[in-house]
């Protein structure tokens, strides 16, 4: 009979594959190295997660966070446009900046033909441009495509954040982010 799972063993192994990750990268991730990181044996891994991507996906998914509570609410563009300034620095310095790098090495990861990260990706993406359109919409019903408008700003900051992280010139980058925000949202406000 196989041994039940430690859930709260569980949780910390997740927490422990974000680290070992941000410092290591992605890579060269092989099962025996980071069980040694863990404290664990690569047996043990397969026993927690299935597979090495199974087990990442997972790690990802205890950092993702609530992305429709982070845009609910937002009513006018500049509500957004501080709510996006803002994310650029907790995607930078916050309490995500940990597994940012390794969500970015997943995405880089999920572009060749038959990642196993292809599908996390894609739902990932689907579930920020999702959340973006919905508020375009709410902000300015008239936007010709919101959807496009909602890829721009997503697809944008994902890249000058990792541009942040390559290059750290926060100066230049946040420039950028503000140029991208105020250029891809609308200014003006519906009638009442």
């Amino acid at each position: 009979m196989p041994r039940p799972l430690d859930h709260a063993r569980r949780a910390d192994l997740l927490e422990g594959v974000i680290a070992y990750i941000a410092e290591h990268g992605l890579a060269e991730l092989s099962l025996r190295p980071l069980a040694d990181y863990l404290g664990t044996s690569s047996r043990m891994l397969i026993h927690y997660f299935g597979t090495k991507e199974a087990m990442l996906v997972a790690a990802l998914e205890t950092q993702r966070p609530d992305i429709p509570a982070l845009f609910s609410g937002i009513d006018s563009a500049e509500i957004l446009r501080e709510r996006l300034s803002a994310s650029f620095a907790i995607n930078t310095e916050g309490q995500f900046a940990p597994s940012l790098p390794v969500l970015l090495q997943v995405l880089g990861a999920a572009t060749v033909p038959g990642s196993p990260f292809k599908t996390y990706a894609t739902e990932a993406i689907e579930v920020l441009v999702t959340a973006m359109t919905s508020s375009l919409n709410r902000i300015d019903p008239t936007l010709p495509d919101p959807e496009a408008s909602a890829t721009l700003l997503i697809s944008g900051m994902r890249g000058l954040i990792q541009d942040w992280w390559i290059t750290a010139d926060t100066s230049r980058v946040h420039r950028a982010v503000d140029l991208l925000i105020a250029q891809a949202i609308p200014t003006r406000q519906p009638p009442i």
